[in-house]
């Protein structure tokens, strides 16, 4: 969102240079052509790093991120300094009408980093308070200066506390607009989040498992690996249900989903289709003997008893496995040949894991 705003900060250069340009003109004085030709070239190497930033292309390293995030505020910090800077010279100079546009310049930059950069609230409060306080200092030392125009004093005092009040209120401004960024972008990720999760154990749902398995095969063919699609239904959990009640069903599900998770590697994925259906994606296999060791793991951990309100469970599970490339690299069709791979388990006496074989895929390919 820092990197989007190069039309601001090349219109307040534009404007910055103009002032300082006419205003040290007018009273010939070389520090504001300086500050001139400074504004100018901050506002250049802050349009040139928004374009290397654009080429750089998607950054996805949270270092990078702040290296980047830290090139901005200092732009930031030091074209507030310039404004500061501007002010100080003006205000000094006696020049009511030149104070009103560059006063009005520190106000429109204030506005302009409150309601673009308060996403970054140290970035927004430096930058503003870098070029407000030395403007109210500047307002306040002037109003102390014998003048003969009525009510010079209380005049100038008047403006330092409107650009201190301003400064105050921008500042519950950030503090609020912030907190309403947090909030909303806090509420997108947990949307997301639910989107992609089953609500009663947390595992992946087939959405999230979909897009998994769509990243981690393109990376098993690349390497020339295999990843293998564990297809699991519990044995005897509809007998648990009508005895037990559902919410003992359910709690026995969210431990046979953390014993899954307890098994597999950090890059393996779990997912809960729905009911008693699982489904374990197990990446980067060189032969099946990995698959169908992990699936006699799984049947021996899943079969061990549960604790549901100090009463032991026992269910056991089929599993049907499906391979890619071998059979496929499309999700719906390995989960038909796993699901089909697992009706021959549990029709063979339960508690088993079998392959997917070629009746299995060509029973998937009917029904598909």
């Amino acid at each position: 969102m820092l990197y989007s705003m190069w039309l601001p900060i090349f219109g307040m250069g534009i404007v910055f240079v103009g002032i300082c340009v006419l205003v040290g003109r007018e009273l010939e004085s070389p520090f504001l052509l300086f500050l001139a030709a400074m504004g100018a070239l901050t506002t250049f190497l802050r349009l040139a790093t928004i374009r290397a930033y654009s080429r750089a292309g998607p950054i996805g390293s949270f270092d990078d991120l702040r290296r980047w995030e830290r090139r901005y505020a200092i732009g930031n910090y030091v074209f507030a300094i310039l404004l500061a800077l501007l002010n100080v010279v003006a205000i000094a100079a006696h020049y009511p009408l030149l104070h009103l546009i560059t006063v009005s310049l520190v106000f429109s930059f204030g506005a302009g980093i409150v309601s673009r950069t308060s996403i970054r609230p140290n970035v927004c409060v430096t930058s503003l308070l870098l070029a407000t306080l030395p403007t109210v200092a500047a307002l306040a030392l002037h109003a102390l200066e014998r003048h003969a125009m009525p009510l010079h004093a209380e005049l100038f005092l008047v403006e330092a506390l409107i650009v201190a009040m301003i400064t105050a209120l921008s500042l519950q401004t950030v503090a609020h607009l912030y907190r309403s960024a947090v909030e909303h972008h806090t509420a997108r990720h947990d949307m997301a989040k639910l989107a992609r999760t089953d609500a009663l154990t947390g595992l992946s749902n087939r959405l999230l498992l979909r897009e998994l398995f769509q990243l981690h095969t393109e990376t098993a063919i690349r390497a020339k690996n295999m990843v293998a699609l564990h297809f699991l239904d519990l044995d005897g959990f509809k007998a648990i249900n009508d005895r037990y009640g559902h919410p003992a069903g359910d709690i026995l599900l969210e431990q046979v989903a953390r014993r899954l998770e307890g098994m597999v590697r950090a890059d393996d994925v779990v997912s809960r289709l729905g009911g008693d259906e699982f489904v374990v994606l197990q990446i980067g296999l060189r032969d099946d003997s990995e698959a169908e060791l992990l699936a006699r793991r799984i049947i021996r951990e899943i079969s061990k008893p549960y604790i549901v309100d100090d009463i032991s469970m026992s269910v056991s599970v089929s599993v049907g496995i499906a391979t890619a490339p071998k059979l496929g690299v499309e999700l719906e069709r390995l989960l038909a040949c796993a699901d089909a791979a697992l009706y021959r388990a549990k029709t063979d006496g339960k508690a088993r894991a079998l392959f997917c074989i070629e009746a299995d895929a060509a029973m998937a390919d009917i029904a598909a």
